[in-house]
């Protein structure tokens, strides 16, 4: 079970340039990649044709979209701070999708902090995201999160 990193609102400068944690392996199943599929409308048929993508290329494989989509969900089990009123998602930079998730495999996220500074009455912090493929040595994704938060 993920364990993550506790820091209060005020103290967020003091864990900029350190790792915030790994997250808990998560399986993609199929399911979650068909209601994925139904949710952006992007049935192409590497993601749901089990049959047709087991032929030509082994097996199913996740969107690129969905494995962004978990980051929210996964950086929840990396970092806790507290005294946060809301927070918002400002954007991400330098997306990349470095390695095809097959259906079936699980992931994880290992999360960096690379800065936080104050904007718009909040503080603005940019998160260096991995997101891990179990067993292969190329991750799936490698983003830069911005968000800011509010006490």
């Amino acid at each position: 079970m993920a364990n993550p990193k506790k820091v209060a609102y005020a103290d967020l400068e003091s864990i900029a340039g350190t790792e915030t944690g790994v997250s808990d392996w998560h399986l993609i199943d199929q399911d979650r990649v068909n209601k994925f599929a139904d949710a952006t409308g992007d049935h192409q048929w590497i993601h749901v044709d089990v049959e047709r993508a087991t032929k030509a290329m082994g097996g199913p494989i996740a969107h690129g979209f969905l494995t962004l989509s978990l980051l929210p969900m996964l950086g929840g089990e990396t970092l806790n701070v507290s005294g946060v009123t809301r927070g918002i998602n400002y954007g991400s930079d330098k997306v990349r999708f470095t390695n095809m998730v097959p259906v079936g495999s699980k992931v994880r996220l290992r999360q960096k902090c690379t800065s936080v500074t104050e904007k718009s009455g909040g503080k603005q912090m940019i998160m260096e995201n991995t997101i891990e493929i179990e067993g292969q040595e190329r991750p799936a994704l490698v983003a830069e999160s911005i968000t800011v938060l509010y006490g």
